[in-house]
């Protein structure tokens, strides 16, 4: 069972800046590009990084996640000697049990599971970024180095620094201090989350964490800044590619904004692929009147009206004279004849009827007030309903704010 690296993603977060988007899913469970879901990118970097064990932390609503990973053939994952592995809080002997408090307690509640593998090195993910990257580069930086923990960091604009844990360097990329979401940052390099540590360092500080009743059990708190005060050596690996925490309404937009321009985020070159679970659907139909242009029509889809700078993913339906600009549809969701959708975030399996409006345009909208519009996953907007820029309904038909 020896392994010499694993990896264990944090899959269990509620994404609440979704908001109704993760009312009934998981982030990491979120649609995707079309075709994908958020979590498809970290578990198919362990498949082309050569990483062929992972453990996949699950809590908050797990039950479509658990559902769409399976045995992880996709992924390459369904393996006899490693694989993936759901992992979910569990009761032990002597104990009450309890949800994952933190990154770290998550970690350390599945100590047995990664001692299973005795691997020399564990790599820590994220469920809910969209990149890619080669972790096994990584760790041989990690090696090389005789590092404790290497952290992945990119460099982000200087207004944007408070929103991330910020490292301070030395000139060969020693991490000298480490700054959680600091106030007045003193570097712009920040940690992207995913970390590469040596696995009998990272044990001694997880067990020593736990029973610090006062720690907030997590990896940017506790465990870095104390690996960091205790001389640990620590070094940065620098990331120069795309990367995007997609934990935002906005972010999640933007992301599938940037995968049409393909200038960042390309997925149609072959050297790195993503996997994916996808329903058995017949071809994408375009009508001989419809008008696509610069979009994304995934498997399933039908249109015969208008879409253009949009991602659609499987079984959506356009009808004749409807019209989809700048707007991300999930699966399953029908705009009838009429109706139109700009600038939106539309869930799985909702509908929107003839001759309603969902969202608008920046130039037709106040610039106070104008922002992306989002629908829940199952909402109905009724024949001629106006849903004005910057709402968001949930499956009740109720305004959520944010």
């Amino acid at each position: 069972m020896k392994k010499e690296c694993i990896a264990m993603l944090l899959a269990g977060g509620q994404g609440s800046r979704l908001y109704v988007l993760t009312s009934d899913v998981a982030k990491p469970a979120v649609p995707f590009g079309g075709k994908y879901r958020i979590i498809d990118f970290p578990l198919s970097n362990c498949t082309n990084a050569g990483i062929d064990t992972v453990g996949v932390l699950t809590q908050y609503k797990p039950l479509d996640l658990n559902s769409y990973i399976g045995s992880g053939k996709p992924w390459d994952l369904d393996r006899m000697d490693g694989g993936v592995h759901i992992l979910p809080p569990y009761m032990q002997e002597g104990e009450k049990g309890s949800w994952y408090k933190g990154t770290a307690n998550a970690i350390y509640q599945n100590i047995g599971f990664v001692d299973m593998y005795d691997p020399d090195y564990v790599v820590i993910l994220s469920g809910d970024h969209i990149y890619k990257m080669n972790y096994s580069k990584m760790v041989d930086a990690h090696k090389a180095a005789g590092a404790a923990c290497t952290i992945s960091v990119l460099e982000v604009p200087w207004d944007e620094a408070s929103r991330f844990g910020i490292m301070a360097v030395d000139e060969n990329d020693n991490i000298v201090e480490f700054q959680e979401k600091p106030k007045e940052p003193k570097s712009n390099l920040a940690s992207m989350g995913i970390y590469v540590f040596t696995w009998k360092k990272l044990r001694e500080y997880l067990i020593q964490d736990e029973a610090d009743t006062s720690s907030s059990n997590d990896f940017g708190k506790n465990i870095i800044p104390n690996m960091l005060a205790a001389g640990e050596k620590m070094i940065a690996y620098r990331f120069d590619g795309y990367w995007k925490d997609v934990g935002t309404l906005e972010s999640l937009w933007d992301a599938n904004m940037d995968m049409l321009s393909r200038d960042n985020l390309d997925l149609l070159e072959n050297s790195w692929p993503i996997y994916a679970r996808l329903p058995a659907e017949p071809p994408a139909f375009i009508g001989k009147d419809a008008l696509v242009e610069h979009s994304v029509l995934t498997q399933g889809c039908e249109v015969d009206g208008t879409v253009k700078n949009s991602v659609l993913s499987h079984s959506v339906r356009i009808e004749e004279g409807a019209e989809v600009l700048y707007s991300v549809l999930m699966p399953g969701v029908t705009v009838k004849s009429g109706a139109v959708v700009h600038y939106a975030i539309v869930g799985e399996n909702c509908q929107v009827d003839a001759g309603a409006k969902v969202g608008g345009t920046p130039e037709s909208c106040d610039p106070d007030t104008w922002g992306i519009t989002v629908l829940g996953p199952g909402a109905v907007i009724g024949e001629n309903e106006v849903v004005p820029p910057h709402t968001m309904l949930n499956r009740d038909h109720k305004e959520v704010r944010r």
